[in-house]
């Protein structure tokens, strides 16, 4: 009879015991071992034949997590694993998803070629920078939405006039979604790059007077563009700003341009470690519970529908998470 045994990479492992914690289980032993000149060289300190495996680890400061977990799935592969999930909360390299001018990498496809490579069976993710990263896997790839998470949240805090605003023309769908369960206002702010990270310009397209506006991205990188967000959002009469991000890779000066924005707070999921001493206005919500339920329910070969949020209206999709929950 197989088991199901989780183990944390390096870069995870505060999201892993809680995941655990969740579950039911303590973390499996694995040591990451380096030699003298950084070369990685994982090892299962515990067996691992015949089992579903369960490695977590978020790619960000993408080169040595990265490859950290490819050599974890090898690892486990010739340990004879009878099945290798790759639990990978934030998926690096998501950012470069297409071709969008000539001779440039396609870096999201890449990365899904060497994790199949590597011998993973199954992905489980979260906010995907584009939805459509999933079509480059050959093997199976559960995508999980943060909203399950911000929706209680965002709740919670009795807004009087919501409005949701999408960061750039990208984020449309996302915003369109969860304003729609709320049946709330939405607005873009229109930005134009001349390079990554810095912002030529930006338009805010729709109303925001006296509203009390919700940000919503996937990813925070310099918060330069959130910043700028919220300043413009402000300009144009917004009574506040907040933002909810689900992945906070926060490089560069990130901290001290939202620490310097107007926003009121910044929430934040723990796909990624965070430093909130660095800045007053972090929140951090996690979403373990998410992927232990993932993790079980794949493990025992159930749905995990339940754990979206679907394009709805909010008594609706109360009453079908409700009938879900049944299932």
């Amino acid at each position: 009879m197989e088991s199901a045994k989780i183990f944390s990479g390096t870069g995870s492992q505060q999201l892993t015991d809680q995941i655990c914690k969740r579950y039911g289980t303590q973390p499996g032993k694995v040591n990451i071992q380096r030699f003298s000149d950084g070369e990685i060289s994982p090892i299962f300190l515990e067996s691992v034949r015949g089992d579903y495996i369960f490695l977590v680890q978020s790619t960000f400061a993408p080169a040595e997590n990265m490859m950290e977990l490819l050599l974890m799935i090898d690892a486990a592969r010739r340990a004879s694993a009878y099945k290798v999930i790759a639990v990978i909360p934030y998926y690096g390299y998501a950012r470069q998803d297409r071709k969008d001018r000539p001779r440039v990498a396609i870096g999201s496809k890449l990365v899904a070629n060497m994790l199949v490579a590597a011998g993973a069976d199954r992905v489980i993710t979260m906010d995907l920078h584009a939805p459509q990263i999933q079509g480059y896997f050959d093997i199976p790839v559960d995508h999980l939405d943060s909203h399950a998470v911000f929706i209680p949240y965002i709740e919670n805090l009795k807004l009087e006039n919501l409005t949701f605003a999408a960061p750039d023309v990208g984020a449309t769908n996302r915003i369109r979604e969860i304003a729609s369960y709320f049946n709330a206002e939405m607005v873009i702010c229109d930005k134009h790059r001349k390079r990554a990270n810095e912002i030529a310009s930006m338009v805010v397209i729709g109303d925001v007077t006296d509203r009390d506006v919700v940000i919503i991205d996937d990813i925070c990188d310099t918060g330069g563009t959130l910043a700028k967000s919220a300043g413009l959002l402000k300009e144009k009469g917004a009574r506040s700003v907040r933002a909810l991000i689900t992945h906070p890779v926060l490089s560069g000066k990130a901290y001290q341009n939202i620490e310097n924005s107007v926003l009121e707070e910044l929430v934040v999921c723990d796909t990624i470690p965070v430093k909130p001493d660095l800045c007053t206005k972090i929140k951090v919500l996690s979403v373990a519970e998410l992927f232990a339920v993932a993790i079980r329910n794949a493990f025992e070969n159930k749905s995990i529908t339940s754990l979206f949020i679907h394009s709805q209206r909010k008594d609706d999709s109360k009453r079908n998470r409700g009938v879900d929950n049944k299932e």
